[in-house]
């Protein structure tokens, strides 16, 4: 699974990256522990090209009350016991959360790294998961829905990121889900409406293990409300070799900003 992320670019390099619009009255601050529940920028489908605040952990248009659907299996109710092997079917297309938004309402959710577990001790032993050579940010896939709060007289619009099978470095943390990271290729493809469904459950894929790395930090950003960029001072080395990591008293992360941004 994909529950926490890390997004601490400056809001005009998403801009830049996306090639979207920024609302003026957008404020985002770099955030290290975004965890459902909190407020994240995406693109989505509906205004493609524009930054726009939806709420992490989807929250489906027929529900009776609010839900947190932070996480949606590509393979749906099938595979269960994650074999990263699996090739079969992408069940997602059929479940009741998730059939029309795979269909209709998707959204890239850009990031600059994850925050995982093992499969046993969760975030008791968490890692930083970044993708090499400095990519960042990248945009995981993700799905869409707005619900209307009746009792509040709003409507909440809120998002699910696609998970799939463990790649070779999940694996090794060990742990059992991948997030779906789109290729910038892909991206643009993802968001139009017109994509054969078909196109779609083939995007549903483990990213290249090869490209990407992780380092372990400190288990305090399992609180949800913990914040602050030193959450993500890394407690050890990374698990491979990786010439842009500088291990020491903290990690560099140049284009990681700190201010407030509006």
């Amino acid at each position: 699974m994909c529950g926490r992320f890390i997004l601490a670019q400056k809001i005009e390099k998403l801009g830049e990256r996306f090639n979207v619009t920024i609302p003026d009255d957008m404020v985002f601050e770099p955030a290290f522990n975004i965890a459902p529940g909190d407020w994240a920028p995406v693109i989505a489908s509906n205004t493609p090209d524009q930054l726009q605040m939806f709420r992490f952990g989807l929250t489906p248009f027929w529900a009776k009350k609010p839900m947190y659907l932070f996480n949606a299996r590509s393979e749906g109710d099938r595979n269960k016991s994650n074999d990263p092997h699996y090739n079969g079917s992408k069940d997602i297309i059929n479940k009741p959360s998730f059939r029309k938004p795979i269909r209709t309402q998707r959204c890239l959710v850009p990031a600059d790294a994850f925050i995982e577990g093992t499969t046993k001790e969760g975030l008791k032993k968490p890692y930083v998961i970044y993708l090499k050579n400095k990519v960042r940010p990248f945009a995981f896939a993700g799905i869409w829905d707005e619900w209307k709060d009746e009792q509040a007289g709003k409507t909440i619009l809120s998002f699910s990121i696609i998970t799939t099978t463990a790649n070779a470095l999940l694996q090794k943390l060990p742990h059992h889900r991948s997030p779906v990271i789109l290729s910038q290729s892909d991206e643009l493809r993802w968001l139009n409406p017109g994509t054969p469904l078909s196109s779609i459950t083939q995007m549903l894929r483990p990213y290249n293990a090869e490209l990407m790395n992780a380092y372990p930090i400190d288990n305090k950003i399992s609180h949800p409300g913990a914040s602050g960029r030193e959450l993500i001072d890394p407690a050890g080395p990374p698990l491979t070799p990786d010439a842009h990591f500088q291990f020491g008293d903290h990690i560099e992360k140049r284009g990681f900003g700190r201010r407030k941004i509006r």
